[in-house]
């Protein structure tokens, strides 16, 4: 059984303004709602930072974002934990409407500079997305998900478009409530073509969220769409074969969505 994540300690409540607060765990976590903040675990500061100085930034229309709160001294970290602006809402299975704010996102997040910590990342994640796009190689257990991958790859083709800053991890992330603007309330940084975005979105919402094959349709006018989606199949299933927790029965989702994209290629 998976211990209770802990509450953010007292003094870092102190430390962005919810001292009297009591944790309200959200979703089951890991972020915890302290009065209006959002705090939650920030084991990378440099990332946390980039983070919020980006969230901090960003500016879309229809689109509601969490704005990072400083410490009472200025600072973005505070003993391993950050903190953004409490936003109502919760994750829905509204597909279309994440898929196009992913769209609307990466259109505002296009001129960003590259991250410095991106080509230092050695995580699970960074290196299920290297092997997507053919910049890295690494051993994927064949059960779970690295033989059908090899079977994708096969299907490669050059990609023209540029790189740049996109979110990496929408699907499950964007909060709705009722006829507010959809939120965002965190960015997982990538640095691949605008579409990759939505894609790993709708290959999420087909795999696991109960999307209807239409949607891969829906969004085929984004540019390069067949082989953005195939490089969001690739990275899944290496996220799938290479993770910890995986098992055969969690692969089924993949299975279905990687047949689906091959038809189009």
């Amino acid at each position: 059984m998976t211990p209770s994540p802990e509450p953010p300690p007292s003094h870092v409540r102190a430390a962005f303004g919810a001292r009297d607060a009591e944790p309200e765990l959200i979703d089951g976590g890991p972020v915890w709602r302290c009065g209006d903040a959002a705090i939650r675990p920030a084991g990378k500061p440099a990332e946390a930072t980039w983070v919020a100085k980006t969230l901090d930034g960003l500016d879309v229309d229809n689109l509601r974002v969490a704005r990072p709160l400083r410490s009472t001294d200025g600072r973005y970290v505070v003993g391993g934990w950050a903190a953004t602006k409490y936003l109502a809402g919760r994750a829905e299975p509204r597909h279309d409407e994440v898929v196009d704010v992913a769209v609307k996102l990466h259109r505002a997040t296009a001129d960003l500079v590259k991250p410095r910590f991106l080509d230092a990342r050695t995580d699970l994640f960074a290196t299920a997305d290297r092997c997507a796009w053919e910049e890295e190689q690494v051993d994927l257990d064949p059960d779970l998900g690295g033989r059908l991958f090899d079977v994708c790859a096969a299907y490669r083709k050059p990609v023209a478009l540029k790189p740049q800053v996109v979110h990496g991890d929408l699907f499950g992330t964007v909060l709705f409530a009722g006829d507010a603007a959809p939120a965002i309330i965190d960015f997982v940084a990538y640095w691949r073509p605008g579409p990759y975005g939505a894609a790993v979105v709708v290959v999420d919402a087909l795999s696991w969220g109960g999307a209807d094959h239409g949607l891969v349709q829906r969004w085929a006018h984004l540019e390069e769409w067949p082989q953005i989606l195939l490089r969001a199949t690739l990275f899944r299933l290496a996220v799938h074969a290479l993770h910890p927790r995986s098992s055969r029965q969690s692969l089924v989702g993949l299975e279905r969505t990687a047949a689906k994209v091959l038809e189009l290629l």
